[in-house]
Protein backbone atom coordinates (compact mmCIF):
# COMPACT_ATOMS: atom_id res chain seq x y z
CA UNK A 1 0.00 0.00 0.00
CA UNK A 2 1.39 3.37 -0.69
CA UNK A 3 0.27 6.75 -2.01
CA UNK A 4 -0.58 7.84 -5.65
CA UNK A 5 1.73 9.29 -7.91
CA UNK A 6 2.22 13.04 -8.01
CA UNK A 7 0.18 12.63 -12.10
CA UNK A 8 -2.48 11.08 -10.44
CA UNK A 9 -2.45 13.46 -7.26
CA UNK A 10 -2.72 16.68 -9.89
CA UNK A 11 -5.89 14.91 -11.47
CA UNK A 12 -7.38 14.61 -7.95
CA UNK A 13 -6.90 18.00 -6.86
CA UNK A 14 -8.29 19.46 -10.55
CA UNK A 15 -11.30 17.30 -9.50
CA UNK A 16 -11.62 18.86 -6.49
CA UNK A 17 -12.23 22.41 -7.98
CA UNK A 18 -14.79 21.18 -10.13
CA UNK A 19 -16.38 19.28 -7.47
CA UNK A 20 -16.44 22.89 -5.56
CA UNK A 21 -17.64 24.57 -7.93
CA UNK A 22 -20.40 22.50 -8.80
CA UNK A 23 -21.52 23.29 -4.89
CA UNK A 24 -19.62 20.13 -3.14
CA UNK A 25 -18.27 21.06 0.17
CA UNK A 26 -15.34 19.19 1.94
CA UNK A 27 -12.10 19.49 3.75
CA UNK A 28 -8.98 20.35 1.27
CA UNK A 29 -6.79 17.76 2.67
CA UNK A 30 -7.53 14.10 1.49
CA UNK A 31 -5.20 10.77 1.18
CA UNK A 32 -5.09 8.50 -1.56
CA UNK A 33 -3.27 4.71 -1.41
CA UNK A 34 -3.00 2.38 -3.93
CA UNK A 35 -3.67 -1.01 -2.98
CA UNK A 36 -3.59 -4.55 -4.47
CA UNK A 37 -6.48 -7.21 -3.82
CA UNK A 38 -5.31 -8.77 -1.24
CA UNK A 39 -4.64 -6.03 1.01
CA UNK A 40 -8.58 -5.01 -0.07
CA UNK A 41 -9.26 -8.48 0.94
CA UNK A 42 -7.35 -7.79 4.58
CA UNK A 43 -9.15 -4.51 4.83
CA UNK A 44 -12.55 -5.06 4.33
CA UNK A 45 -13.65 -7.06 7.67
CA UNK A 46 -12.05 -4.14 9.70
CA UNK A 47 -14.31 -1.39 7.22
CA UNK A 48 -11.62 -0.63 5.51
CA UNK A 49 -9.67 1.05 9.33
CA UNK A 50 -6.10 -0.65 9.15
CA UNK A 51 -5.81 0.81 12.33
CA UNK A 52 -8.90 -1.11 13.44
CA UNK A 53 -8.70 -3.44 16.78
CA UNK A 54 -7.64 -7.41 15.97
CA UNK A 55 -10.67 -9.69 16.39
CA UNK A 56 -10.76 -13.78 15.66
CA UNK A 57 -13.80 -12.92 13.07
CA UNK A 58 -11.36 -10.57 11.00
CA UNK A 59 -9.36 -13.64 10.33
CA UNK A 60 -12.29 -15.68 9.59
CA UNK A 61 -13.51 -12.67 7.16
CA UNK A 62 -10.19 -12.87 5.28
CA UNK A 63 -9.86 -16.14 4.75
CA UNK A 64 -13.58 -16.14 3.06
CA UNK A 65 -12.99 -13.90 0.30
CA UNK A 66 -9.71 -15.43 -0.27
CA UNK A 67 -11.68 -17.80 -0.90
CA UNK A 68 -14.43 -16.42 -2.88
CA UNK A 69 -11.38 -14.57 -5.20
CA UNK A 70 -10.70 -18.06 -5.99
CA UNK A 71 -13.48 -18.64 -7.53
CA UNK A 72 -15.04 -14.66 -8.85
CA UNK A 73 -11.86 -12.57 -9.26
CA UNK A 74 -12.20 -9.03 -9.39
CA UNK A 75 -11.11 -5.27 -8.90
CA UNK A 76 -13.19 -3.01 -6.91
CA UNK A 77 -12.92 0.45 -8.11
CA UNK A 78 -12.41 2.47 -5.02
CA UNK A 79 -13.17 2.66 -1.23
CA UNK A 80 -13.29 5.64 0.88
CA UNK A 81 -13.43 5.85 4.47
CA UNK A 82 -14.70 9.06 6.69
CA UNK A 83 -11.70 10.05 8.41
CA UNK A 84 -9.78 13.18 9.37
CA UNK A 85 -8.39 13.62 6.63
CA UNK A 86 -10.61 11.27 4.41
CA UNK A 87 -8.63 8.07 3.16
CA UNK A 88 -9.98 6.36 -0.14
CA UNK A 89 -8.17 2.81 -1.51
CA UNK A 90 -8.10 2.41 -5.70
CA UNK A 91 -6.68 -0.02 -7.88
CA UNK A 92 -3.13 0.32 -9.24
CA UNK A 93 -3.92 -0.64 -13.01
CA UNK A 94 -7.18 2.46 -13.52
CA UNK A 95 -6.17 4.72 -16.41
CA UNK A 96 -6.63 8.31 -15.96
CA UNK A 97 -9.89 8.72 -17.36
CA UNK A 98 -11.64 6.07 -15.07
CA UNK A 99 -9.32 8.17 -12.28
CA UNK A 100 -11.43 10.95 -13.02
CA UNK A 101 -14.71 9.36 -12.36
CA UNK A 102 -13.83 7.82 -9.70
CA UNK A 103 -12.25 10.56 -8.03
CA UNK A 104 -15.87 12.39 -8.68
CA UNK A 105 -17.22 9.41 -7.15
CA UNK A 106 -15.08 9.97 -3.76
CA UNK A 107 -15.56 13.22 -3.37
CA UNK A 108 -19.23 13.04 -3.36
CA UNK A 109 -18.94 10.33 -0.19
CA UNK A 110 -16.56 13.24 1.38
CA UNK A 111 -18.73 15.44 1.07
CA UNK A 112 -22.15 13.41 2.49
CA UNK A 113 -19.95 11.85 5.19
CA UNK A 114 -18.94 15.62 6.24
CA UNK A 115 -22.17 17.14 6.16
CA UNK A 116 -25.10 14.87 6.30
CA UNK A 117 -26.53 15.59 10.07
CA UNK A 118 -26.26 11.79 10.75
CA UNK A 119 -22.48 12.17 10.91
CA UNK A 120 -22.48 14.55 13.38
CA UNK A 121 -20.66 12.90 15.83
CA UNK A 122 -17.53 11.85 13.22
CA UNK A 123 -16.83 15.60 12.54
CA UNK A 124 -14.44 16.54 15.31
CA UNK A 125 -12.06 13.46 15.40
CA UNK A 126 -9.86 11.36 13.84
CA UNK A 127 -10.94 7.74 14.00
CA UNK A 128 -8.17 6.30 12.40
CA UNK A 129 -5.67 7.78 15.27
CA UNK A 130 -8.64 7.42 17.97
CA UNK A 131 -8.37 3.39 16.63
CA UNK A 132 -5.10 3.03 16.76
CA UNK A 133 -5.09 3.90 20.31
CA UNK A 134 -8.07 1.71 21.04
CA UNK A 135 -5.85 -1.28 19.04
CA UNK A 136 -2.57 -0.71 21.30
CA UNK A 137 -5.22 -0.84 24.62
CA UNK A 138 -6.50 -4.28 23.70
CA UNK A 139 -2.74 -5.66 22.48
CA UNK A 140 -1.65 -4.92 26.19
CA UNK A 141 -5.21 -6.10 27.67
CA UNK A 142 -4.63 -9.22 25.77
CA UNK A 143 -1.12 -9.24 27.07
CA UNK A 144 -1.95 -9.02 30.70
CA UNK A 145 -6.00 -10.86 30.56
CA UNK A 146 -5.31 -13.54 27.59
CA UNK A 147 -8.61 -15.01 26.06
CA UNK A 148 -10.99 -13.18 28.41
CA UNK A 149 -10.60 -9.78 26.35
CA UNK A 150 -12.20 -11.65 23.33
CA UNK A 151 -14.75 -13.54 25.61
CA UNK A 152 -15.79 -9.95 26.32
CA UNK A 153 -15.41 -8.22 23.05
CA UNK A 154 -17.49 -11.60 21.72
CA UNK A 155 -20.06 -10.47 24.45
CA UNK A 156 -19.98 -6.75 23.43
CA UNK A 157 -20.48 -7.07 20.30
CA UNK A 158 -23.50 -9.60 20.64
CA UNK A 159 -25.67 -6.36 21.37
CA UNK A 160 -23.82 -3.60 19.97
CA UNK A 161 -26.35 -2.67 17.34
CA UNK A 162 -28.87 -2.32 19.76
CA UNK A 163 -26.48 1.19 21.37
CA UNK A 164 -28.80 4.06 21.95
CA UNK A 165 -27.06 5.84 18.19
CA UNK A 166 -29.82 8.65 17.63
CA UNK A 167 -29.63 9.60 21.70
CA UNK A 168 -26.12 10.33 21.02
CA UNK A 169 -26.63 12.44 18.19
CA UNK A 170 -26.24 16.00 19.28
CA UNK A 171 -30.02 17.86 18.85
CA UNK A 172 -30.02 21.22 17.33
CA UNK A 173 -33.70 20.67 17.76
CA UNK A 174 -36.66 22.38 15.54
CA UNK A 175 -36.13 26.18 16.60
CA UNK A 176 -34.37 27.67 14.01
CA UNK A 177 -31.32 25.24 14.42
CA UNK A 178 -30.29 26.34 17.38
CA UNK A 179 -29.22 24.30 20.40
CA UNK A 180 -31.51 23.79 22.71
CA UNK A 181 -31.74 22.26 26.43
CA UNK A 182 -33.25 18.64 26.73
CA UNK A 183 -36.54 20.24 28.47
CA UNK A 184 -37.19 22.00 25.12
CA UNK A 185 -36.63 18.61 22.84
CA UNK A 186 -38.41 16.75 24.65
CA UNK A 187 -41.72 19.21 24.89
CA UNK A 188 -41.38 19.58 21.24
CA UNK A 189 -40.60 16.44 19.78
CA UNK A 190 -41.50 13.88 22.59
CA UNK A 191 -44.62 15.23 24.69
CA UNK A 192 -46.25 17.63 21.70
CA UNK A 193 -45.81 14.46 18.96
CA UNK A 194 -45.71 11.17 20.79
CA UNK A 195 -47.80 11.72 23.62
CA UNK A 196 -50.42 14.25 22.83
CA UNK A 197 -50.36 13.74 18.66
CA UNK A 198 -51.32 17.26 18.17
CA UNK A 199 -51.36 18.40 14.39
CA UNK A 200 -48.20 19.58 12.54
CA UNK A 201 -49.58 23.41 12.48
CA UNK A 202 -50.03 23.44 16.03
CA UNK A 203 -46.43 22.38 16.60
CA UNK A 204 -45.49 25.38 14.65
CA UNK A 205 -47.50 27.70 15.83
CA UNK A 206 -45.98 26.25 19.44
CA UNK A 207 -42.42 26.91 17.77
CA UNK A 208 -43.30 30.43 16.95
CA UNK A 209 -44.73 31.31 20.20
CA UNK A 210 -41.01 30.08 21.71
CA UNK A 211 -39.38 32.32 19.00
CA UNK A 212 -40.97 35.38 19.90
CA UNK A 213 -40.77 34.89 23.47
CA UNK A 214 -36.93 34.34 23.04
CA UNK A 215 -36.89 37.70 21.02
CA UNK A 216 -37.89 39.57 23.46
CA UNK A 217 -36.29 38.38 26.40
CA UNK A 218 -33.13 35.67 25.02
CA UNK A 219 -32.35 34.69 29.07
CA UNK A 220 -36.02 34.41 30.79
CA UNK A 221 -37.28 32.66 27.35
CA UNK A 222 -37.60 29.34 28.46
CA UNK A 223 -38.67 29.66 31.99
CA UNK A 224 -41.55 32.28 30.46
CA UNK A 225 -42.44 29.92 27.61
CA UNK A 226 -43.06 26.98 29.74
CA UNK A 227 -45.11 28.72 32.61
CA UNK A 228 -47.72 28.79 30.09
CA UNK A 229 -47.06 24.99 28.95
CA UNK A 230 -47.83 24.48 32.56
CA UNK A 231 -51.21 26.07 32.69
CA UNK A 232 -51.96 24.80 29.57
CA UNK A 233 -50.85 20.90 30.00
CA UNK A 234 -50.52 20.05 34.19
CA UNK A 235 -49.13 16.78 33.60
CA UNK A 236 -45.87 18.19 31.70
CA UNK A 237 -43.55 18.45 34.10
CA UNK A 238 -44.13 15.15 35.80
CA UNK A 239 -43.66 13.19 31.72
CA UNK A 240 -40.63 15.06 32.06
CA UNK A 241 -39.38 14.00 34.77
CA UNK A 242 -40.07 10.77 34.42
CA UNK A 243 -38.34 10.92 30.85
CA UNK A 244 -35.25 11.92 32.28
CA UNK A 245 -35.15 9.36 35.06
CA UNK A 246 -35.96 6.36 32.43
CA UNK A 247 -35.24 7.34 29.39
CA UNK A 248 -31.06 8.54 29.04
CA UNK A 249 -29.73 5.09 29.70
CA UNK A 250 -32.46 2.45 29.68
CA UNK A 251 -32.16 2.52 25.41
CA UNK A 252 -28.45 2.03 25.58
CA UNK A 253 -28.10 -1.69 26.99
CA UNK A 254 -24.30 -1.93 26.42
CA UNK A 255 -23.94 1.59 27.71
CA UNK A 256 -26.25 0.92 31.10
CA UNK A 257 -24.44 -2.47 31.91
CA UNK A 258 -20.89 -0.81 31.16
CA UNK A 259 -21.79 1.83 33.84
CA UNK A 260 -24.65 -0.19 36.34
CA UNK A 261 -23.07 -3.42 36.33
CA UNK A 262 -21.67 -4.28 39.98
CA UNK A 263 -19.32 -7.10 38.32
CA UNK A 264 -17.22 -4.60 35.98
CA UNK A 265 -17.16 -2.16 39.35
CA UNK A 266 -15.12 -4.77 40.70
CA UNK A 267 -11.47 -3.34 40.71
CA UNK A 268 -10.00 -6.62 39.24
CA UNK A 269 -12.76 -6.10 35.98
CA UNK A 270 -12.75 -2.33 35.18
CA UNK A 271 -10.58 -3.31 32.56
CA UNK A 272 -13.42 -4.51 31.12
CA UNK A 273 -15.45 -0.71 30.55
CA UNK A 274 -12.28 -0.29 28.57
CA UNK A 275 -13.39 -2.84 25.88
CA UNK A 276 -16.63 -2.17 26.07
CA UNK A 277 -16.41 1.33 25.27
CA UNK A 278 -13.79 0.19 22.41
CA UNK A 279 -16.69 -1.60 20.92
CA UNK A 280 -19.68 0.61 21.48
CA UNK A 281 -17.87 3.71 20.08
CA UNK A 282 -16.83 1.32 17.44
CA UNK A 283 -20.38 1.16 16.25
CA UNK A 284 -21.36 4.29 16.55
CA UNK A 285 -18.97 5.34 14.11
CA UNK A 286 -20.37 3.05 11.51
CA UNK A 287 -23.85 3.57 12.80
CA UNK A 288 -24.60 6.39 10.43
CA UNK A 289 -23.10 4.82 7.34
CA UNK A 290 -25.44 1.70 8.00
CA UNK A 291 -28.48 4.13 7.89
CA UNK A 292 -27.58 6.25 5.18
CA UNK A 293 -26.48 3.58 2.43
CA UNK A 294 -28.42 3.89 -0.24
CA UNK A 295 -28.54 7.69 -0.06
CA UNK A 296 -24.74 7.82 0.04
CA UNK A 297 -24.42 5.50 -2.87
CA UNK A 298 -27.16 7.38 -4.51
CA UNK A 299 -25.29 10.76 -3.96
CA UNK A 300 -22.28 9.20 -4.86
CA UNK A 301 -23.36 7.94 -8.71
CA UNK A 302 -25.28 11.08 -9.10
CA UNK A 303 -21.95 13.57 -8.73
CA UNK A 304 -19.92 11.70 -10.69
CA UNK A 305 -22.18 10.70 -13.27
CA UNK A 306 -22.94 14.79 -13.14
CA UNK A 307 -19.45 15.88 -13.48
CA UNK A 308 -18.04 13.79 -15.25
CA UNK A 309 -20.34 13.63 -18.36
CA UNK A 310 -19.36 17.78 -18.49
CA UNK A 311 -15.71 17.14 -17.99
CA UNK A 312 -13.82 17.93 -20.82
CA UNK A 313 -11.54 14.89 -20.55
CA UNK A 314 -14.04 12.47 -21.18
CA UNK A 315 -13.46 12.81 -25.19
CA UNK A 316 -12.73 9.27 -26.87
CA UNK A 317 -13.79 7.32 -23.20
CA UNK A 318 -17.40 8.20 -23.73
CA UNK A 319 -18.56 4.39 -24.53
CA UNK A 320 -15.82 3.18 -22.20
CA UNK A 321 -17.50 5.45 -19.45
CA UNK A 322 -20.90 3.92 -20.86
CA UNK A 323 -20.67 0.48 -20.08
CA UNK A 324 -18.76 1.04 -16.38
CA UNK A 325 -21.52 3.12 -15.33
CA UNK A 326 -24.33 1.46 -16.50
CA UNK A 327 -22.76 -1.69 -14.83
CA UNK A 328 -22.30 0.46 -11.63
CA UNK A 329 -26.30 2.10 -11.71
CA UNK A 330 -28.33 0.02 -13.81
CA UNK A 331 -31.49 -0.73 -11.75
CA UNK A 332 -31.37 -5.07 -10.74
CA UNK A 333 -35.07 -5.98 -10.94
CA UNK A 334 -33.91 -9.00 -8.40
CA UNK A 335 -32.66 -7.14 -5.33
CA UNK A 336 -31.56 -3.93 -4.69
CA UNK A 337 -28.83 -2.00 -6.39
CA UNK A 338 -28.22 0.81 -3.78
CA UNK A 339 -26.08 3.14 -6.15
CA UNK A 340 -29.07 2.52 -8.91
CA UNK A 341 -32.01 3.56 -7.10
CA UNK A 342 -30.43 6.32 -4.67
CA UNK A 343 -29.02 8.06 -7.19
CA UNK A 344 -32.67 8.12 -9.53
CA UNK A 345 -34.81 8.91 -6.32
CA UNK A 346 -31.95 12.08 -6.02
CA UNK A 347 -32.07 13.04 -9.90
CA UNK A 348 -36.47 12.57 -8.90
CA UNK A 349 -36.34 14.79 -6.25
CA UNK A 350 -34.26 17.45 -8.42
CA UNK A 351 -37.03 17.20 -11.16
CA UNK A 352 -39.47 17.39 -8.30
CA UNK A 353 -38.15 20.74 -6.81
CA UNK A 354 -37.14 22.17 -10.84
CA UNK A 355 -41.15 21.94 -11.55
CA UNK A 356 -42.70 23.26 -8.23
CA UNK A 357 -43.74 19.98 -7.34
CA UNK A 358 -42.62 19.26 -3.91
CA UNK A 359 -46.01 21.14 -2.21
CA UNK A 360 -49.63 20.79 -1.30
CA UNK A 361 -50.95 21.84 -4.38
CA UNK A 362 -49.40 19.58 -6.91
CA UNK A 363 -50.30 16.27 -4.35
CA UNK A 364 -54.22 17.06 -4.43
CA UNK A 365 -53.97 16.87 -8.38
CA UNK A 366 -55.44 13.69 -9.60
CA UNK A 367 -55.42 14.04 -13.28
CA UNK A 368 -52.56 11.67 -14.44
CA UNK A 369 -52.20 14.24 -17.54
CA UNK A 370 -52.50 17.48 -15.18
CA UNK A 371 -49.99 16.18 -12.92
CA UNK A 372 -47.43 15.38 -15.99
CA UNK A 373 -47.36 18.72 -17.30
CA UNK A 374 -47.05 20.84 -14.29
CA UNK A 375 -44.22 22.68 -14.41
CA UNK A 376 -43.36 25.73 -12.44
CA UNK A 377 -40.30 26.18 -13.73
CA UNK A 378 -38.52 27.63 -10.35
CA UNK A 379 -34.98 26.36 -10.57
CA UNK A 380 -34.37 25.07 -7.00
CA UNK A 381 -33.58 21.15 -7.96
CA UNK A 382 -30.42 21.68 -7.06
CA UNK A 383 -31.20 23.44 -3.77
CA UNK A 384 -33.42 20.66 -2.79
CA UNK A 385 -30.95 17.65 -3.44
CA UNK A 386 -28.67 19.60 -0.89
CA UNK A 387 -30.92 19.78 1.15
CA UNK A 388 -31.08 16.18 1.05
CA UNK A 389 -28.38 15.52 1.46
CA UNK A 390 -27.98 17.15 5.13
CA UNK A 391 -30.98 16.18 6.24
CA UNK A 392 -32.20 12.86 5.05
CA UNK A 393 -31.82 9.06 6.28
CA UNK A 394 -32.62 6.00 3.60
CA UNK A 395 -35.59 5.27 5.48
CA UNK A 396 -36.91 9.23 5.32
CA UNK A 397 -35.91 9.11 1.45
CA UNK A 398 -37.64 5.91 0.34
CA UNK A 399 -40.55 6.72 3.20
CA UNK A 400 -41.05 10.12 1.57
CA UNK A 401 -40.20 10.37 -2.35
CA UNK A 402 -41.28 6.64 -3.56
CA UNK A 403 -44.24 7.39 -5.39
CA UNK A 404 -46.29 6.26 -7.87
CA UNK A 405 -44.82 8.55 -10.41
CA UNK A 406 -41.13 7.33 -9.63
CA UNK A 407 -42.57 3.59 -9.86
CA UNK A 408 -43.63 4.53 -13.23
CA UNK A 409 -40.94 6.34 -14.90
CA UNK A 410 -38.66 3.67 -13.82
CA UNK A 411 -40.75 0.85 -14.46
CA UNK A 412 -40.17 -0.93 -10.63
CA UNK A 413 -41.98 -3.81 -9.62
CA UNK A 414 -41.84 -6.30 -6.89
CA UNK A 415 -41.01 -9.92 -7.88
CA UNK A 416 -42.47 -12.56 -6.34
CA UNK A 417 -40.69 -16.27 -6.65
CA UNK A 418 -42.32 -19.69 -6.85
CA UNK A 419 -42.02 -23.15 -7.60
CA UNK A 420 -42.82 -24.64 -10.83
CA UNK A 421 -43.35 -27.92 -10.12
CA UNK A 422 -43.84 -28.82 -13.68
CA UNK A 423 -40.51 -28.11 -14.87
CA UNK A 424 -38.64 -28.36 -11.44
CA UNK A 425 -37.73 -25.10 -10.62
CA UNK A 426 -38.47 -21.47 -8.92
CA UNK A 427 -39.35 -18.89 -11.43
CA UNK A 428 -39.81 -15.56 -10.79
CA UNK A 429 -42.85 -13.06 -11.52
CA UNK A 430 -44.00 -9.71 -10.96
CA UNK A 431 -45.80 -9.65 -8.21
CA UNK A 432 -46.81 -5.71 -7.67
CA UNK A 433 -46.63 -2.59 -9.79
CA UNK A 434 -48.06 -0.15 -6.58
CA UNK A 435 -45.99 2.13 -4.97
CA UNK A 436 -46.73 1.20 -1.95
CA UNK A 437 -45.75 -2.34 -1.74
CA UNK A 438 -42.60 -1.57 -3.33
CA UNK A 439 -41.59 1.25 -0.88
CA UNK A 440 -42.42 -1.74 1.75
CA UNK A 441 -39.93 -3.99 0.03
CA UNK A 442 -37.10 -1.51 0.43
CA UNK A 443 -37.94 -0.62 3.57
CA UNK A 444 -37.93 -4.14 4.89
CA UNK A 445 -34.45 -4.26 3.81
CA UNK A 446 -33.24 -1.33 5.12
CA UNK A 447 -31.07 -1.79 8.80
CA UNK A 448 -33.28 -1.76 11.81
CA UNK A 449 -32.38 -3.22 15.24
CA UNK A 450 -34.63 -4.18 17.68
CA UNK A 451 -35.49 -1.50 20.39
CA UNK A 452 -34.55 -2.69 23.47
CA UNK A 453 -34.80 -0.99 26.60
CA UNK A 454 -33.73 -1.64 30.41
CA UNK A 455 -36.14 -2.02 32.71
CA UNK A 456 -34.60 0.15 35.41
CA UNK A 457 -37.40 -1.08 37.87
CA UNK A 458 -37.22 -4.30 37.71
CA UNK A 459 -33.28 -4.41 37.58
CA UNK A 460 -31.20 -4.88 40.42
CA UNK A 461 -27.78 -6.18 41.15
CA UNK A 462 -28.59 -9.85 40.73
CA UNK A 463 -30.95 -9.43 37.55
CA UNK A 464 -31.20 -7.12 34.93
CA UNK A 465 -34.31 -7.07 33.28
CA UNK A 466 -34.92 -6.33 29.30
CA UNK A 467 -38.00 -5.06 27.44
CA UNK A 468 -38.62 -5.45 23.96
CA UNK A 469 -40.81 -2.66 22.30
CA UNK A 470 -42.42 -4.79 19.93
CA UNK A 471 -43.02 -3.30 16.53
CA UNK A 472 -44.51 -6.12 14.26
CA UNK A 473 -41.13 -7.90 14.16
CA UNK A 474 -40.09 -10.56 16.70
CA UNK A 475 -36.37 -11.11 17.74
CA UNK A 476 -34.42 -13.51 15.53
CA UNK A 477 -34.37 -16.79 18.17
CA UNK A 478 -31.56 -18.38 17.51
CA UNK A 479 -29.28 -15.71 18.91
CA UNK A 480 -31.41 -14.78 21.95
CA UNK A 481 -29.42 -17.75 23.88
CA UNK A 482 -26.07 -17.05 23.44
CA UNK A 483 -26.96 -13.11 23.58
CA UNK A 484 -27.96 -13.19 27.09
CA UNK A 485 -25.31 -15.81 27.61
CA UNK A 486 -23.11 -12.68 27.21
CA UNK A 487 -24.95 -10.68 29.10
CA UNK A 488 -24.98 -12.71 32.16
CA UNK A 489 -21.15 -13.15 32.72
CA UNK A 490 -21.27 -9.05 31.86
CA UNK A 491 -23.99 -8.79 34.66
CA UNK A 492 -22.82 -11.11 37.04
CA UNK A 493 -26.26 -12.39 37.29
CA UNK A 494 -30.12 -13.12 36.07
CA UNK A 495 -30.50 -12.14 32.73
CA UNK A 496 -34.69 -11.64 31.97
CA UNK A 497 -35.94 -10.44 28.71
CA UNK A 498 -39.38 -9.90 27.74
CA UNK A 499 -40.66 -10.25 24.13
CA UNK A 500 -43.12 -10.96 21.65
CA UNK A 501 -43.56 -13.88 19.34
CA UNK A 502 -45.58 -14.47 16.54
CA UNK A 503 -47.14 -18.01 16.44
CA UNK A 504 -48.70 -18.45 12.43
CA UNK A 505 -51.46 -20.49 13.05
CA UNK A 506 -52.06 -24.32 11.65
CA UNK A 507 -54.29 -23.27 8.62
CA UNK A 508 -54.60 -20.94 6.05
CA UNK A 509 -57.70 -19.38 4.98
CA UNK A 510 -58.76 -17.41 1.98
CA UNK A 511 -57.58 -13.81 3.29
CA UNK A 512 -54.00 -15.44 4.38
CA UNK A 513 -52.16 -17.26 6.50
CA UNK A 514 -53.38 -16.59 10.51
CA UNK A 515 -51.22 -15.15 13.41
CA UNK A 516 -51.18 -14.97 16.98
CA UNK A 517 -49.03 -12.87 19.22
CA UNK A 518 -47.67 -13.93 22.50
CA UNK A 519 -45.71 -12.18 25.33
CA UNK A 520 -42.84 -14.44 26.42
CA UNK A 521 -40.01 -14.19 29.13
CA UNK A 522 -36.63 -15.76 28.02
CA UNK A 523 -34.44 -16.27 31.58
CA UNK A 524 -30.80 -16.70 31.91
CA UNK A 525 -29.33 -18.04 35.20
CA UNK A 526 -26.35 -20.24 35.42
CA UNK A 527 -25.51 -20.46 32.02
CA UNK A 528 -29.07 -22.03 31.44
CA UNK A 529 -32.28 -20.54 29.46
CA UNK A 530 -35.58 -20.77 30.21
CA UNK A 531 -38.75 -19.31 28.62
CA UNK A 532 -42.59 -18.61 30.17
CA UNK A 533 -45.61 -17.60 28.18
CA UNK A 534 -46.53 -14.26 30.16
Amino acid sequence: MYLIDQHTKKIMEECKERARTAGLSFSNETLEYIVTNRDMINLSPKNMIPTLYDYWVHDVEVLKEQGKYKLYPFNPYETVINSRPAISFYNDNNPDWLNIMIFYHVLAHIDFFQNNILFENTWKDDFVGLALADKRLIENLRSEHGRWVDYVIEFSRSIDNITGYFRNLPHTGLLENKKTSSKLNFYFEVFLQQILKVPQHQIFREIDRYNSVENVNPEMAESVFFSEVRVKYPEFQAKFDNYVETEPESIDILDFICKHSPFLKKDNNRWMQSVITIVRNTSLYFAPQIRTKIMNEGWASYWHDELFRKDNRIKRHEVDYARINAGVTSISRVGLNPYAIGMRLIQHVEQLAEKGKINYNFQKIDDFSERDIYNKKTGKGKEAIFSLRKNFSDFMLLNTFVDQDFINDHDLFVVGKRVNEEKGVYEYYIKSKKAEDYKNMMLDSLYHPPLIRVDTKKTNDDNLYLTHVFEGKQIYKPYIAETLLGMEYLWNGQVQLETTEIIKGESDSEEGSSYTYTKVLYTMKNKKVEKINL
